[in-house]
């Protein structure tokens, strides 16, 4: 299915520090990048939290950086923050865009090309693959390795901003939380923060998004490390949910 994103903030960064910049600034290994390639990444804080989800693609002597829309001007606003007297020029840009979406291993790989889409919503497979939407599945408050996006990150291409704690806690494999799938009894939508209850631990983690597949109904929780096991059998609402490892 074709996805629309030409509502998404997309912005051309061009210059001659470009590729340093966002090198530094990101979890993205920009200058790994092939003409035409991209990958998802995260500015993060100075502390390794997540302040703005992102894809960087490679556009001959441009880089394009895409995000959703309610984080728009303020992943602009952080990059012109840093970008003091670095040589780079942010100019947004709109237009029909769109990603294909056919199965859950498409959701985080799928560039974005010219064209409208055929629907915004694709919720059964963003929730499937783990795919983040900023403000329900993370925040500020979240650190990328907690989070599919630890898949995506580079522990060997040198010092960007939010490094050192994100290699620290790699380093030493101790996550307090982690972002998972549980497949549910029932059909009913969960709300944003429901609790997830485990028998080793009463407050095992808390829903960030759900949808309803078939006669049950899948969600994405933060787990706490002694209850994420994949297989785990949990309680939330009132409802029987097995523990899956994403995508699932």
């Amino acid at each position: 299915m074709k996805i629309d994103r030409s509502k998404w903030g997309r912005l051309r960064v061009t210059g001659g520090d470009r590729v340093r910049f966002l090198q530094g600034l990101t979890t993205v290994n920009v200058e790994q990048l092939a003409d035409g390639g991209h990958s998802w990444g995260a500015i993060l804080s100075p502390k390794g939290r997540v302040l703005s989800v992102i894809d960087i693609a490679r556009a001959g002597e441009a880089m394009v950086i895409t995000c959703e829309p309610q984080i728009a001007e303020k992943t602009k606003s952080i990059l012109e923050k840093y970008a003091v007297m670095d040589d780079v020029v942010f100019e947004p840009t709109t237009g029909a865009v769109h990603q294909v979406w056919n199965t859950v291993d498409d959701v985080w790989t799928a560039p974005f090309v010219d064209g409208a889409g055929d629907t915004e919503e694709a919720e059964l497979l963003r929730i499937r693959a783990g795919f983040l939407r900023y403000g329900a599945d993370v925040d500020e408050d979240h650190f990328p390795f907690e989070t599919p996006l630890a898949k995506l990150l580079d522990y060997g291409k040198g010092c960007y901003v939010g490094q050192e704690p994100v290699f620290r806690v790699y380093s030493q494999g101790n996550a307090a939380r982690m972002l998972r799938g549980i497949t549910i009894e029932g059909t009913a939508l969960l709300a944003h923060g429901v609790q997830v209850k485990h028998t080793a631990k009463d407050n095992a983690g808390v829903v960030t998004s759900s949808v309803v597949d078939g006669d049950t109904t899948r969600a994405l929780a933060y787990l706490h490390r002694t209850t994420w096991e994949p297989g785990g059998v949990v309680e939330v609402d009132g409802r029987k949910g097995t523990v899956f490892e994403l995508p699932w």
